[in-house]
């Protein structure tokens, strides 16, 4: 009798330790989600809080290029009120495309592309470019592993009844591989 108690026992106590493990892991792949975004907001940040005096800088140059300036800031101001991975997205997107715009306007002006104000933004949004693509590849990264854990056996129970839920992946916005058409850009 005392055997059999002592069995049921260490099952129970494995099935605890089960269940108690696999929600810890969960848990805790579910902050490195939220830690991966974190890190993606920042670089965002980062870059968003340099769009301003690139803007400026560029102006300086061409007055007269205000509907260019105005998409850039609209654009950024979308990017900073993003709630989603989804909108962050699409709002990082739009500013590139602006971004793009405003190079245009920057080709036009060779004086602009050598002065060092405009040449020390530019390779700090470069940086930032960067950063921000690392961070999109290890937000994804955690959220594929949390994604993985969350659809697979035995997990996956556990998961459904404490309501774990899939991540969304940071996506490229739809037509964001196109490459635009400078031509059109130039009014060409």
């Amino acid at each position: 009798m005392k055997k059999g108690l002592l069995i049921v026992g260490m099952i129970v106590v494995l099935i605890g330790g089960f269940l108690i493990g696999s929600y810890n892991g969960l848990a805790s792949s579910r902050e490195n989600i939220a830690s991966a975004q974190a890190d993606i907001d920042t670089m965002l940040q980062r870059r968003a809080d340099l769009i301003p005096n690139l803007v400026s800088t560029v102006k300086s140059f061409a007055a007269h290029e205000t509907e260019v300036y105005d998409a850039v800031l609209e654009a950024r101001t979308q990017l900073m009120n993003a709630s989603t991975m989804q909108d962050k997205a699409d709002a990082d997107a739009a500013l590139d495309a602006a971004l793009t715009q405003l190079n245009v306007v920057v080709e036009a002006y060779p004086e602009l592309k050598s002065d060092t104000t405009y040449v020390g933004l530019m390779d700090e949004l470069a940086g930032s470019e960067n950063r921000i693509s690392t961070a999109r590849k290890d937000y994804n990264d955690v959220v594929r592993s949390y994604n993985q854990r969350i659809v697979t056996f035995p997990t996956s129970i556990l998961a459904n009844m404490f309501g774990f839920t899939k991540a969304d992946y940071f996506e490229a916005a739809a037509g964001a591989a196109t490459t635009p058409d400078v031509g059109a850009l130039l009014g060409k």
